[in-house]
């Protein structure tokens, strides 16, 4: 009898079912991905009025824009090879901003802008500015005249002045204090004073922030520079922090910490002189703390040098507080639903900030893991969103 040949074995059934998962994973990927792109092309074409500005090396483009007052939606595209920002400013005050705009990425930024003439930034802060011209128009003009009285904000907006006051008073002691010890040439004691002067700092940054070109002396990172850290331009809080904690040493610091103390000085006397109107009162720590969840939360790029950021994140939730506390009184009667939620958010941020705490101080950010960081942006976000229904149920919508 002829021998048969062997016949090959079939595959286990184990194997055929993976192949056969496999297969199903990629129609269902390829599925996703086609609903995805739909989704987007979807959301472009529900976006048509959307407003692109590239930014390049040295400049964006276009640089000059016309847009209708009311809501406006910039996609702010990155050419550069470096993380860059965008802002729009009436004249030395931010109206919005977007930081780390990542090389090769885009962001999208919506402002509620009132009919007038604004700057645009470009990227790196020696690049030109452009203009942004807002015109009226129907809506803008009734939101206008419909404006809601203004003497109930009366009480809060003089009391923040105090407030600004005296946080102003106490940074500009904290400042003298550290450019003493380093002219001193005491470097254990120069990187300890920096933390209550950063602290300091921080109080005062939603309302700072507003300040674009003093805040970005006290406070801009090396990124923002051309030759960043060895930029003779780069100056103020991190170049003291490039020094004290990375290079450890004082080389060079002296000038710095004394053109420091001049601007934190004028930046007391600007935030006094400075108007500061009923729907920007909580906007600003809107944007801080969108800041804080969107960027400085997972990158820990603030204080990348001596890793304090999370006195930093503590810092803003004071101010936040003592804004929510100063608005208590209109809330109760106008918005008395809010007050649970906000004071919730809150306390939700506060708790998971001090289970960052070793011997009563917090913790160096570099031992913050992955999860701990989204989960402090997770946090934050959710106060940026409930305090962001303040202004609405107070009748100030509108006028940002």
């Amino acid at each position: 009898m002829p021998s048969q040949s062997p016949q090959p074995s079939s595959p286990p059934r184990a194997l055929r079912w993976a192949l056969a998962g496999s297969v199903v994973v990629m129609i269902a990927a390829a599925g996703l991905f086609y609903y995805a792109s739909q989704l987007a092309a979807a959301k472009r074409q529900a976006n048509h009025s959307e407003i692109t500005v590239t930014i390049h090396a040295h400049n964006c483009e276009p640089d000059a824009l016309v847009v209708p007052a009311g809501r406006a939606s910039f996609r702010i595209i990155n050419r550069s090879d470096r993380a860059v920002e965008w802002e729009i400013l009436d004249g030395v005050l931010v109206v919005e901003e977007r930081e780390n705009i990542a090389p090769g990425l885009s962001q999208v930024i919506n402002a509620n802008l009132l009919p007038g003439d604004y700057a645009i930034t470009c990227g790196l802060l020696n690049n030109p500015r452009g203009t942004l011209h807002v015109t009226p128009t129907a809506a803008s003009e009734a939101q206008a005249k419909a404006k809601p009285s203004m003497v109930a904000f009366i009480g809060p907006l003089s009391e923040f002045r105090v407030y600004l006051s005296r946080q102003g008073s106490t940074l500009i002691n904290a400042v003298n204090a550290l450019e003493q010890a380093i002219e001193a040439g005491d470097l254990q004691q120069a990187q300890a004073l920096y933390l209550p002067a950063r602290e300091a700092y921080q109080r005062l940054a939603p309302a700072s922030q507003r300040l674009a070109l003093l805040d970005n002396t006290i406070n801009a990172r090396a990124d923002y520079y051309e030759k960043r850290e060895q930029d003779p331009a780069f100056g103020g809080f991190h170049r003291l922090e490039y020094g004290l904690f990375e290079q450890r040493n004082l080389d060079g610091l002296i000038p710095v910490a004394q053109q420091l103390l001049s601007n934190v000085t004028r930046l007391k006397q600007q935030l006094l002189a400075q108007p500061l109107p009923p729907e920007q009162l909580v906007n600003i720590l809107v944007r801080n703390l969108s800041n804080l969840a969107d960027v400085r939360a997972a990158s820990g790029e603030e204080e990348r040098y001596s890793h304090l950021d999370l006195n930093g994140f503590a810092a803003n939730l004071q101010v936040t507080r003592k804004v929510v506390d100063l608005m208590r009184p209109l809330l109760s009667t106008s918005a008395a639903g809010l007050l649970p939620e906000i004071s919730s958010a809150m306390d939700a941020l506060d708790t998971l900030l001090g289970t960052l705490k070793v011997d009563n101080h917090y913790s160096t950010y570099d031992s913050v893991t992955v999860a701990q960081r989204q989960q402090i942006a997770n946090k934050a976000k959710a106060l940026a969103v409930v305090l962001d229904g303040i202004d609405p149920a107070l009748g100030l919508t509108g006028l940002k």
